[in-house]
């Protein structure tokens, strides 16, 4: 069998911090010995979306923040592929809050992994959904007026059970939280801090390299209450590795019919069984 993914030259800002993230899910995917063709990759728009063109693998490149999903008509279609979306900090929690909401309703099986530079990066500057209040930006030039969203916080509020956050500085972490997030049956967020080079000169390497931290080897995960603390706390202190995570049913668990039997893919269709439900009708 062949577990190693070829990489192809992309077109990223040198420095970037997508780079090591592309680095850690090679990494992370012939690790755990899944072939190139069992797994999928599902994007919108924005540098994070590029992902797939530079890497050895199956993609789908969606509309601005419809990343999500298409993931989920690919895991209900083929329950057998590995499905996992590659987004943006813009494109998952602005365009694409809606989806991220009710994705974490469902609990379907996929791992999500977020480029969070807390900056649009491809559209040259302003401000996203994680940038700080009074950041000043290429449109903002006064500042960013409003309060920023804290998406590990609402993931878990919103009842999800594998919330992690990673550092594209710290790969060897990083590859330790995609493998759990790829092997968790269910909904896996693994919000990435991803400094861009270009456009945000406040959240770089150095930036974050004072301020995070390790959560300790006796930190209890399963602790929702005591999650919700960590998952707000961001600021002098950032802590990364496993916010929370806790068993659940999955969306495909709950359906017997995607639960027990072939495929979806793989199931002969014939036209002629809507003829009982046509003659309802007549």
């Amino acid at each position: 069998m062949e577990y190693e993914y070829k990489l192809y030259k992309p077109s990223w800002c040198p420095g970037c911090g997508n780079y090591m993230i592309r680095t850690a899910l090679k990494q992370a995917l012939e690790e755990l010995k899944i072939e190139p063709h069992q797994v999928v990759i599902t994007t919108g728009i924005g540098q994070a979306a590029k992902m797939p063109h530079y890497i050895s693998i199956n993609g789908f490149n969606g509309l601005h923040g419809r990343a999500l999903p298409v993931a989920i008509g690919i895991k209900l279609a083929n329950k057998k592929l590995k499905v996992i979306v590659e987004s943006g900090d813009g494109d998952t929690y602005g365009e694409g809050g809606n989806h991220f909401i009710h994705t974490i309703r469902r609990n379907i099986d996929i791992a999500h992994f977020v480029h969070n530079n807390q900056i649009y990066g491809l559209t040259k500057g302003q401000a996203s959904p994680t940038t700080a209040m009074g950041q000043k930006t290429t449109l903002q030039c006064e500042g960013v007026k409003v309060e920023p969203l804290q998406p590990l916080a609402l993931a878990l509020i919103m009842g999800a059970g594998f919330v992690a956050r990673g550092f594209s500085g710290d790969i060897p972490h990083l590859v330790k939280l995609m493998k759990e997030a790829i092997n968790y049956r269910g909904y896996a967020l693994v919000d990435i801090l991803q400094p861009c080079v270009v456009w945000n000169r406040v959240n770089t390497f150095s930036w974050y390299k004072e301020r995070i931290y390790h959560l300790p080897e006796d930190y209890d995960y399963s602790n929702k209450e005591e999650a919700l603390k960590k998952a707000l706390e961001f600021g002098d202190k950032i802590p990364i590795g496993i916010i929370y995570k806790a068993e659940k049913e999955s969306y495909e668990d709950r359906f017997q019919v995607i639960k027990e039997g072939p495929a979806l893919v793989n199931r002969k269709l014939d036209p002629m069984d809507a003829k009982k439900l046509l003659e309802e009708f007549m």
